[in-house]
């Protein structure tokens, strides 16, 4: 047992499971089909919900990250091996003084899951728009058309000549160097983002493939070593290669463009992708 382990209320006036608050995981995979399935657990009969479907998830320990609770909740009750999963973000539910947050993550294939303790009767990959006909666990079934929407991955691309330039740094002096130093900066982004712009994505906190366009005298920076960040060397304009890059994105994905250029802006716009100014990236790193 861990110290979260038992029960709490909230400003709500009901009691939930898990004295720190609780945590689950929402793991899918899209096919080639282009087609979602997500990784369900059927409760124990004996337990709370019992025979109903969800997620996997449980109480989370004390000072406890909510992403590697999640995950530990889902290897504890089933076979699904965590570190294959790519996290995309967190969607929390706040109830006033006790919250449950979802973890949204993708698999590239859709691996076989067995049960792994007591508490999960069946594992089983549903087709997402058959999820509905199953009968779910009633604090999944409220919050599962606000999950349906974060089933998706967020590519933040950056306008390297165009933030740089929103920095006092001494980039006119050393172009490609204040563009390796942008880069390591990006490499915090890693750990979380927050606050994303309003409309964007239902996350809290977002966990976004990080995408940095350099151009011009900068394009040696994509050589270099650039763990956690994609560089991509534009060969012509790099305005060009922003928007290419929005509109090669799939269905499983959506784009978030760094500039405060506004003609880019308008044509990134026009291509489906949403943007930001230099000024909301810079205040988180």
């Amino acid at each position: 047992m861990g110290d979260g382990d038992g029960w709490a209320g909230c400003g709500q006036g009901h009691t939930h499971w898990g004295r720190f608050g609780a945590a689950g995981l929402l793991a899918y995979h899209r096919d080639a089909e282009g087609r979602v399935w997500v990784l369900l657990q059927q409760r124990a009969w004996w337990g709370i919900g019992g025979g109903t479907w969800g997620m996997f998830g449980g109480a989370l320990h004390s000072h406890e990250d909510t992403v590697a609770g999640a995950l530990r909740e889902t290897r504890e009750e089933c076979t699904l091996d965590t570190r294959i999963l790519d996290v995309h973000g967190t969607s929390v539910e706040d109830h006033g003084g006790w919250s449950f947050t979802s973890v949204i993550g993708s698999l590239s294939r859709r691996v076989h899951v067995d049960p792994a303790s007591r508490e999960t009767r069946r594992a089983e990959w549903v087709r997402e728009d058959e999820v509905t006909d199953r009968k779910l666990f009633e604090p999944f079934a409220r919050s599962w058309p606000r999950l349906q929407d974060a089933m998706k991955g967020l590519v933040l691309v950056v306008d390297a000549a165009n933030v740089v330039g929103a920095r006092a740094d001494g980039w006119w002096k050393d172009r490609a160097g204040a563009n390796a130093r942008l880069r390591d900066d990006l490499k915090k982004l890693g750990g979380g983002v927050r606050g994303l712009p309003e409309g964007v994505f239902p996350f809290d906190r977002c966990f976004p493939e990080v995408v940095l366009v350099v151009e011009g005298a900068a394009r040696g920076v994509a050589d270099e070593p650039s763990n956690g960040v994609r560089v991509v060397a534009a060969p012509g304009s790099g305005d060009d290669q922003i928007v290419d890059l929005v509109k090669q994105g799939g269905p499983g994905s959506d784009h978030l463009v760094v500039t405060a250029d506004r003609e880019l802006r308008a044509r990134c716009e026009a291509a489906g992708a949403a943007v930001t100014g230099p000024r909301w990236l810079l205040g988180r790193l």
